[in-house]
């Protein structure tokens, strides 16, 4: 269930959900971890990274925007709201001989760029974020960051900055998270120019861009709501649904 709702941005907004249901939940403990939230009036779950995890407590910071499965819910009053959470997942795994850690992602990579570096104390951190100017101060306020301007909504050019970075000497780790083709970029940057092991960088598509975010065509909201008031199964609502989809 969601027990606080906090607009921190207009960019993000942050979740505090507890009680019974998360009693079984475990924490990875790996800094960029992340669960599926499924919100109410939706199938579909959306990941997010666990900001934070202590007292029963787990906080899931959200950048909204426009359309979205959970943004359009996260945006209202959505507190006292139940969810479900699936199992936690991480892949954040630096070598022990790692002598430096660089961080570059955008605006959804900020939960996670700000537990990483919270968390990573025991070599050099650098930090690229690419978000709106209304975030700066998200980031632990001893953090070396390069704040990156947004080449505009729906787009982002971490690729070139990535090709730009003059990079430390010796052995170290590349964390970066943010648009799949962006990611995707760099991956060949990373194994074709850097030469870099695969145990040296995590790279993770978070989001696709497109030219301009599309709503629904059929909106499945009053589909579950309909389908829960008439007794159905999920199963036979997700029929609806998809029907529905099809006639649209």
């Amino acid at each position: 269930m969601v027990l606080r709702h906090e607009q921190i941005s207009p960019h993000l907004v942050r979740l505090t959900i507890g009680g019974e249901g998360l009693a079984s939940f475990r924490s990875t403990g790996i800094p960029d971890e992340w669960v599926g939230l499924v919100v109410p009036g939706q199938f579909q779950s959306r990941y997010y990274t666990v900001r934070s995890w202590e007292g029963g407590e787990l906080v899931v910071d959200i950048a909204v925007h426009d359309v979205g499965l959970v943004t359009e819910w996260a945006m209202g009053d959505c507190t006292g709201d139940s969810v479900r959470i699936t199992e936690a997942k991480g892949s954040f795994a630096m070598p022990a001989e790692a002598r430096w850690l660089m961080l570059v992602g955008d605006l959804t990579a900020m939960p996670a760029m700000a537990r990483i570096s919270a968390t990573v104390t025991d070599v050099p951190v650098r930090i690229w974020a690419e978000v709106p100017s209304d975030v700066a101060d998200y980031l632990p306020a001893d953090a070396d960051v390069t704040w990156l301007e947004q080449p505009g909504d729906g787009q982002s050019a971490l690729a070139e900055v990535v090709e730009g970075i003059d990079w430390p000497e010796g052995e170290g780790y590349f964390w970066m998270a943010g648009e799949s083709a962006q990611m995707r970029a760099i991956r060949k940057h990373l194994m074709r120019e850097r030469k870099l092991p695969s145990t040296a960088y995590d790279v993770m598509g978070y989001w696709r861009g497109v030219a301009k975010r599309q709503p629904r065509a059929v909106d499945p909201g009053p589909i579950y709501r309909a389908g829960k008031a008439a007794g159905k199964s999920d199963e036979q609502i997700w029929a609806d649904y998809d029907a529905a989809r099809e006639n649209s």
